[in-house]
């Protein structure tokens, strides 16, 4: 399997990975709500958080990997995990978002409430799928 197709397997089973992982089996209510908030409770959520996400992606790309015979080094994969988790937590915790807008033009759109959009969830999720984008690439490049 050449490099462009390990590459977009990987990255495909990263962001179908985060979906469910986001929205569904990776993270509780409680957490959700806590992972933002100063102090140790903040943090043990986002660390609960983290845990669970990561173990969904884990699981799938493992499956991905074996099933699909992709050529992923052990070096590849660990740098990959290693990218995920610290850029999941610093968008998770909100505070680089928010940086990010405002400094970006997006002021007005981090305080975007309404009308069934939010603009920092939004963004979040924008970050993330760019950071699996950076994750599958260092993975499939190391």
């Amino acid at each position: 399997m050449t490099r462009a197709a390990t590459f977009a397997a990987l990255l495909v089973t990263l962001f179908a990975a985060h979906q469910l992982a986001d929205h569904v089996l990776g993270q509780t209510d409680t957490q959700a709500r806590l992972k933002t908030t100063p102090g140790p409770a903040g943090w043990a959520a986002l660390g609960r958080h983290l845990a669970a996400y990561h173990a969904v992606v884990v699981v799938m790309v493992a499956v991905a990997v074996v099933g699909l015979d992709l050529r992923l080094s052990a070096s590849g994969a660990s740098a990959g995990l290693l990218i995920s988790v610290l850029t999941h937590a610093l968008w998770d915790r909100r505070t680089a978002v928010r940086w990010l807008l405002t400094r970006t033009g997006g002021g007005n759109f981090a305080k975007l409430a309404r009308n069934g959009m939010n603009g920092m969830y939004l963004a979040d999720q924008s970050l993330h799928a760019a950071s699996l984008w950076l994750a599958a690439l260092v993975a499939t490049l190391l």
